[in-house]
């Protein structure tokens, strides 16, 4: 009998927090909206902003570029005029899969087709991110510079 009168007493009290709770949340409508904007990840034009995305990407490296290895001898700016030949004929129609083997300097890039799979904020550098997740589905970016070379991106998911 004492459980059940317990029982009973915690249901009574959850009950009362959660519609005190829900009456808390609905007495200002533009703080309400812009917490459910926070919570679905609704950007500020009002265009859902994905939490993951997918992406491919051509890395072109250049003798300064974080972690390029040795066979890396061009300067930066042969780099960015290789990325800028690539982004031309990715907007042109060409294979994303097959100039990220033709020209993409990142290991495993050729059988992978330069593809990375999904991934969220905070996994990618800043640059980078921020660029991928500007783009919609199936749209190529700019050449985009980070420490690691010249990055051509195209974002599959």
């Amino acid at each position: 009998m004492r459980s059940q009168l317990f029982l009973l007493l915690g249901l009574w009290v959850s009950r009362a927090s959660c519609s005190e709770r829900a009456r808390a949340n609905t007495s200002d409508p533009a703080a309400e909206t812009a917490r459910a904007r926070a919570e679905v990840g609704e950007g500020d034009a009002g265009r859902p902003r994905p939490r993951r995305i997918g992406a491919r990407h051509v890395l072109v490296m250049h003798r300064e570029s974080e972690r390029a290895p040795e066979s890396i001898t061009r300067s930066r700016a042969e780099a960015q005029a290789r990325a800028d030949e690539v982004l031309r004929r990715a907007r042109a129609g060409g294979d994303f899969a097959q100039l990220a083997g033709e020209f993409s300097d990142e290991p495993g890039a050729q059988a992978r087709g330069g593809a990375l799979g999904m991934f969220g904020r905070g996994q990618m550098v800043p640059a980078f991110e921020e660029a991928a997740f500007a783009l919609e589905v199936n749209e190529i970016s700019a050449v985009v510079e980070t420490s690691f070379g010249f990055h051509v991106i195209q974002r599959t998911e």
